[in-house]
């Protein structure tokens, strides 16, 4: 094997590939739902294709598009965001990329809460820092809480704090006192604070977004704030999305930019600007979502060994097995045995194990197949 910096495989990839060997799968590992990206998207890319917008684009991202996700976010939030904080990057990935590219150096600790999307935990590894983890506590129904005594015995000596919420797989929400709180610790020891929004706008309440630090944090904060189109505008394919930076480091973060992906596909962004401005499109993905939700929670109803809180936020359930010591075993059996894949607890850290992810975005009969599949491989395990 040649000498190269490496991380750990993803096991959601292991389940899809194994998954990828059958014929008759339920596939119910991946973030993202089986809903077409908007049909304006994708009517002005091929629009900007034709019109042969296909050259390199301005790496901070399009004129147009970085005013229309600051005024996106300004309506949406409580303090305002201008253009000047916008940086447009080539997916949420690539955002909690490039802000650790501009704020963690080789050697320096990362701080992380968990379960959490493995490419997080990943993406800070290949940076070359020391990751270390604190665990989002269940309080045994399945409901996760981020304990603040925790955190602030844990934060001093980190360079950087990752935050993800509502959170992959969990759906655990933070409210905007919890996050008071954890901007107040970042701010006590001088940790920059990554926070991870990409399902700031699946929540099943009356708010229109989930809490954010957007409504919260000054100009002097070392906060930086990521998204995407991924999730909400069911845009995984089409790799756009954003950093809100404090004032007066964009430029110098879009010079990191360059350096890593040399900014976005301009058809893709043309294609971003038209999903922003639908927001009929919002709403009702929102409550496709919430059908799945409502249908998600009715099957795991009854079932013993089985604990499951219904997410605040996020299109995920995350489920407690009794007496499940290996994850991937289990979905490995799932997929070979019942004919279904889900994420393995254990993909998202050591405070996953025991659990299961599913993702719950998809149409309803097909989710309903699923669900009852899966309930009847429950039952047997």
């Amino acid at each position: 094997m040649m000498d190269i910096v490496s991380v750990p495989g993803s096991q959601i990839i292991q389940i899809a590939r194994a998954a990828a060997k059958h014929r008759d799968i339920a596939f119910l590992c991946f973030g993202e739902s089986d809903v077409s990206s908007p049909a304006s998207a994708r009517a002005a890319l091929k629009r900007a294709l034709d019109e042969g917008e296909t050259r390199y684009p301005d790496v901070r991202g399009l004129p147009e598009l970085r005013d229309a996700i600051a005024s996106y976010l300004t309506d949406l939030h409580a303090r305002a965001v201008s253009e000047g904080q916008i940086q447009v990057v080539a997916s949420g990935m690539a955002a909690i990329s490039v802000a650790l590219a501009v704020t963690a150096r080789p050697g320096d600790r990362v701080l992380v809460h968990g379960p959490v999307w493995p490419n997080i935990l990943n993406a800070a590894r290949l940076r070359q820092t020391e990751v270390t983890q604190i665990a989002l506590r269940g309080n045994g129904s399945g409901k996760f809480t981020l304990d603040m005594d925790e955190l602030s015995s844990a934060l001093p000596g980190h360079r950087a704090f990752i935050l993800n919420s509502p959170n992959n797989p969990t759906g655990w929400t933070a409210t905007r006192e919890e996050l008071e709180d954890i901007l107040a610790l970042c701010r006590r020891d001088g940790v920059w604070l990554i926070s991870d929004e990409v399902y700031s706008r699946l929540v099943y309440s009356d708010a229109r977004a989930a809490p954010s630090l957007l409504d919260i944090v000054s100009d002097e904060d070392r906060v930086i704030v990521c998204n995407s189109f991924s999730k909400t505008w069911a845009m995984t394919g089409w790799r756009v999305g954003w950093l809100v930076l404090p004032k007066g480091l964009r430029d110098p973060v879009s010079n990191a930019v360059e350096v890593i992906h040399s900014g976005v596909a301009p058809f893709s962004q043309r294609g971003a600007l038209a999903a922003i401005a639908d927001h009929p499109f919002v709403r009702g993905f929102v409550e496709h979502c919430a059908t799945g939700r409502s249908l998600t929670a009715k099957a795991f109803s009854g079932l013993d060994r089985i604990s499951y809180f219904v997410p605040d936020g996020s299109f995920f359930a995350f489920i407690r097995i009794d007496g499940i010591q290996n994850s991937l075993e289990l979905a490995l059996k799932l997929v070979e045995k019942h004919g279904i894949a889900v994420a393995p607890g254990s993909a998202f850290g050591p405070a996953g194990e025991g659990h299961i992810r599913i993702c719950f975005g998809l149409e309803g009969e097909r989710l309903g197949h699923a669900l009852s599949r899966l309930r009847t491989a429950l039952k047997d395990v």
